[in-house]
């Protein structure tokens, strides 16, 4: 191996050592993926978390993986074109097209997929106009708070409720959310 990296020339030398040292890198990376870690996400040290998240930013192209896939890229598409028989000055053109396509590619791929998460925290103005069905009986005139039963964000889920109807409103009684009381109670009326 020693022999084979001593007869390189300089530029090859470059791309073997860039090519060799992305993948391994992107290896450790791929092994913390499938672990449950995160290279860009939360780290942890005495006790304390510290936050390197995005804020909401959205798409970003200068992150450790985009760095890590545009030399790992590089460095192979160098030695290909090389093994080719490429001229440096095209080698170096190609590498770096192949390595920032690669980046913009990565990056695209990770904003898609921030998309596609969830948070699962319950927005209760999200309830407003929704239709359910008392769960636990709703006291006439704001007297009892009772339940209800009500799909919010795609899942069913069961909220504390009031009424400002004159009658109670029993189980089974199909409501209406009309608005929202405090940050856990509904204000519903009979459909």
């Amino acid at each position: 191996m020693l022999e084979f990296f001593e007869g390189l020339s300089v530029i090859g030398k470059v791309y073997w050592t860039t090519a060799l040292i992305g993948s391994a890198l992107l290896v450790v990376i791929l092994i913390m993926t499938l672990m449950g870690g995160d290279m860009d996400g939360d780290m942890e040290a005495d006790g304390t978390d510290f936050d390197a998240d995005d804020g909401g930013v959205g798409f970003q192209f200068f992150t450790f993986k985009n760095l890590v896939a545009f030399f790992t890229i590089f460095g192979w598409t160098g030695i290909s074109c090389l093994e080719n028989g490429f001229s440096n000055g095209l080698t170096i053109i190609i590498s770096t097209i192949a390595g920032l396509i690669m980046m913009a590619l990565t990056s695209l791929l990770f904003y898609w997929m921030s998309k596609l998460a969830q948070s699962g925290t319950l927005k209760m103005k999200n309830a407003i106009g929704a239709i359910g069905e008392v769960y636990l009986p709703i006291g006439a005139k704001r007297s009892n708070i009772g339940k209800v039963q009500i799909k919010v964000q795609g899942s069913l889920r069961e909220l504390e409720a009031i009424t400002d109807s004159s009658e109670t409103l029993s189980t089974t009684t199909i409501v209406k959310v009309v608005d929202i009381v405090s940050a856990e109670l509904l204000l519903v009326e009979k459909v």
